[in-house]
């Protein structure tokens, strides 16, 4: 069943009712009526939620498991090039530790990096979005605000992403939370190295 809207201004893909008048829904992807009527498929309020998408429709995509991926990249670089040598002063006889030891060109390589990675992000979340929005998905949630946390755009997206393809959309957060426990590990076991070779008789 193949049957385009009578208008020019075509809506947005989503689930509409039958055009046949059977009382039931169906899905319009953006030009076409697809012909995949389920039963019992509510149709959507405007205005009050999201319909849902077609379950032939991709909710994951390389952007957002970049963004996902990115505070690993920026941890394992920092863990591999950022490894200072402690170097001693005495002050009034005392051996002491020199603060200025811990700048070196890797600090400056991992500083680099972070803001990079950060920047990459926000960018990587507003083009996830434009795809959603493509997608079909109303309202997918907004990627400003990776401005504030990445955690926060992960969990909103993933949450929105749920709500209108059931059973799909929430694996950014596991495997957020997969590494967020890598990147807590790698980070102890660096600072653990750190703080071992900065307290022992090591430097010059």
């Amino acid at each position: 069943m193949t049957e385009r809207p009578m208008d020019q201004s075509r809506p947005a893909p989503g689930w509409y009712p039958d055009p046949a008048g059977s009382g039931r829904s169906l899905w319009w992807d953006g030009t076409a009526w697809s012909g995949y009527l389920p039963a019992a498929q509510p149709v959507a309020a405007p205005g009050r939620w999201r319909p849902l998408i077609s379950p032939q429709t991709p909710v994951y995509n390389a952007l957002i498991w970049l963004i996902v991926a990115a505070p690993l990249v920026v941890v394992v670089l920092q863990a591999a090039v950022w490894n200072p040598v402690p170097r001693f002063v005495y002050v009034r006889g005392v051996r002491t530790l020199d603060p200025s030891s811990i700048i070196t060109p890797g600090y400056f390589v991992v500083a680099a990096a972070g803001v990079l990675a950060y920047a990459a992000t926000i960018v990587a979340a507003y083009f996830d979005w434009k795809g959603l929005r493509r997608a079909g998905v109303v309202r997918p949630f907004h990627w400003a605000w990776a401005f504030l946390n990445l955690a926060v755009y992960v969990i909103g997206r993933s949450v929105v992403v749920r709500k209108v393809a059931p059973g799909r959309g929430l694996a950014p957060i596991w495997a957020f939370i997969g590494v967020y426990v890598v990147t807590i590990v790698i980070s102890l076991a660096h600072a653990s190295s750190m703080i071992h070779l900065f307290s022992g008789p090591y430097g010059y």
